[in-house]
């Protein structure tokens, strides 16, 4: 297909889908299908279902119910390429705009986000336009310029019998320019009034009115609400419909979106048209007109200081009760938070290597600064379990409450802390920085330092942040590369795992049925292997005395996974899997801590170095990041 030939395929399309008719013709169009007299609010939650949900039960997913306790969780298609870890305020989105659709009072109320900056409030105003933007046509009065239902045009007096005809509910009434030329070009003939399809376009403000904030010393509400042509004032009468400009952001926003952008930023003054738009579905016309008609999605969204600023003044009440209020807070999943930096990361032009556990380490360092320290865990323990990690201790699981350490923290949690457009500074300046097209996480916890450092805040939160990256994620970093080289040792370390794994279920279950083994060499009945069994559980602390509880735990979980579908590998039980890590990894450990160290090698090592460095570039490090790691690894683990 050449370009001439896709324009004309697409100019074609369009025009299939173009429609201009009288009312009449609309009127059977409607009485086909019903379902395109829909407010505005019915056709934007239509627009989010359309695209379909899956539902997470925690009796089927041990990570969600380590995270929302006996929470279902609904994940939307429609959101889920672009935000991540906010699934709870996405599903009071859904649940404002399925109310509101059916007609309840949300639908006379504004939607408010409320949140830190960079949470994304915006962004998601931005999906909820652009969506708008992809729909269908929507049928309006050819000439109106607030693109009305063309279903005003029915007199009050019929309206039953019209919607008992086609099974619809008709309400509003026709703006004051639709009524003089249904008086003036038409002599009330409302069946001859032009029908036309009409699309929404942000940029040619169709259907989308978006309202920035603006000087508090010139505030017109003309913004809002359209002006009077003062050059038409001497040919007509103030009252008259043809002196109306209906171009404010409610005139355009009419049957679609007006959004308020920083909305608190403004004088409540300029806010009062609000008042009637939300519960009236009324709005002010310029000049001396009366009300008109108006069907729209009003969203807001600010900081959270102009909130309190504003709800703190009681003469905001009017405005306050005509708001559903939905907190948008930093993300504190971390497998989450790491899918935001990629996904950004993807958009941006840098073509940079970025090595394993870069993103994961600046994800790391975001959600601690979100936290609110706890007395029951340390940060980077409350971290782990925030993103549904079991917890260990002594080889068995730590029972910790989340629900517990939520209610510890209060609401506040992900409600202030450093800012995703923070630690994406960071690690462009990083990727900027870099002389070899690579970064690391060395690289950025040192540029993360820098910008901390360079920070406008109060010196107790810049040592707190600064304790993270010099001391915690130092730490945690030590440890994610102290496994990593050793695993990089283990040739087939998946394979051995698994072997391992295998094994150790054949004894734990012989062992906890009083049974015995068969060899699969030799076909003979042997007894559970205790010495075995024992090697693997000392790996995590295991007593003596709790090993039989321990392997009881261990085969009715399996149980439990056969019986729910689950998949069984040497991964699917945390405790296990560490221990069988630890067993791997304890063979080889001092070996490497020998070779990473040793500035001569023989023959033998410089082999076995060499095999871990391609082991490691198999894992995603590039030559230059697995260098610049391993001399980190030689002068700071292992040290004697």
């Amino acid at each position: 297909m050449d370009f001439e030939e896709l324009i004309k395929k697409d100019r074609e399309a369009r025009k299939n889908t173009e429609f201009e008719g009288t009312f009449l013709d609309y009127l059977k169009i409607v009485r086909e299908n019903p379902d395109i007299v829909k407010l505005a609010h019915k056709r934007l939650y239509d627009i989010i279902i359309r695209e379909g949900y899956e539902v997470l039960k925690p009796e089927e997913n041990p990570r969600i119910r380590r995270i929302y306790g006996n929470e279902a969780i609904k994940k939307y298609n429609f959101f889920k390429d672009d935000f991540f870890g906010i699934d709870r305020t996405l599903m009071k989105l859904v649940n404002y705009f399925h109310s509101a659709a059916m007609g309840g009072e949300e639908s006379r109320q504004v939607l408010y986000l409320v949140g830190p900056v960079g949470s994304g409030k915006s962004s998601i105003m931005e999906a909820l336009k652009k969506a708008l933007e992809r729909s269908e046509p929507i049928y309006a009065i050819k000439g109106c310029p607030m693109r009305e239902e063309p279903l005003h045009l029915v007199p009050k007096h019929l309206r039953r019998q019209f919607e008992e005809m086609l099974g619809v509910q008709i309400e509003g009434d026709l703006c004051p320019i639709c009524r003089y030329r249904l008086k003036e070009e038409y002599g009330g003939e409302y069946e001859k009034m032009p029908v036309v399809t009409v699309n929404f376009s942000i940029r040619s403000r169709k259907g989308i009115g978006v309202v920035p904030p603006v000087d508090p010393n010139n505030q017109d509400t003309s913004v809002l609400t359209g002006s009077v042509d003062i050059s038409k004032m001497d040919l007509y009468p103030e009252d008259d419909p043809r002196i109306m400009s209906l171009n404010g952001a409610f005139n355009v926003g009419n049957r679609g979106i007006v959004e308020f952008i920083e909305v608190f930023k403004n004088d409540v003054e300029y806010l009062h048209t609000i008042i009637t738009a939300t519960q009236e579905k009324a709005i002010p016309s310029p000049g001396k007109g009366a009300m008109i008609y108006f069907d729209g999605v009003i969203l807001a969204h600010s900081n959270e200081a102009e909130w309190n600023k504003f709800k703190s003044d009681h003469t905001n009440e009017a405005i306050l009760d005509r708001i559903v209020k939905i907190e948008v807070p930093y993300c504190l999943e971390l497998n989450e938070e790491i899918k935001i930096y990629e996904k950004i990361l993807k958009q941006s032009r840098f073509k940079a290597h970025i090595a394993p556990h870069t993103v994961e380490i600046a994800s790391m360092f975001a959600i601690l600064t979100r936290l609110v320290p706890s007395s029951k865990v340390d940060p980077l323990t409350k971290l782990k379990i925030y993103n549904g990690e079991e917890i260990l201790e002594k080889g068995m699981t730590k029972k910790i409450d989340i629900l517990e350490l939520r209610e510890e923290a209060g609401n506040r949690e992900g409600m202030f802390g450093i800012s995703t457009r923070f630690i994406i500074k960071a690690i462009d300046r990083a990727l900027s920085e870099s002389e070899y097209d690579c970064i690391n996480p060395l690289s950025v916890m040192e540029c993360l330092v820098k910008s901390v450092k360079e920070l406008d805040i109060s010196d107790e939160d810049k040592k707190r942040y600064l304790s993270f990256l010099q001391d915690t994620l130092k730490k945690e970093y030590n440890k994610i590369l102290e496994k990593e080289i050793t695993r990089a040792f283990i040739h087939s370390f998946k394979e051995q795992a698994e072997s391992l794994f295998n094994n150790y279920l054949d004894h734990a279950e012989a062992y906890v049925n009083r049974t015995k083994i068969k060899d699969r060499s030799t076909g003979e009945q042997l007894e559970p292997d205790e010495k075995f069994m024992r090697s693997i559980e000392e790996q995590i602390g295991i007593t003596e005395s709790s090993a039989k509880g321990f392997r009881q735990d261990v085969t009715s979980y399996m149980f439990y996974l056969m019986r729910s579908g689950g998949k069984i590998d040497y991964t699917c039980y945390e405790p296990l899997k560490e221990a069988i890590e630890k067993k791997l990894m304890a063979s080889v450990k001092e070996l490497t801590r020998i070779i990473t160290k040793a500035r001569v090698r023989d023959k033998e090592q410089d082999e076995k170095y060499g095999m871990m460095v391609e082991e490691m570039k198999a894992n995603g490090y590039c030559d230059h990041c697995c260098d610049v790691v391993l001399k980190y690894a030689a002068n700071n683990l292992w040290r004697d």
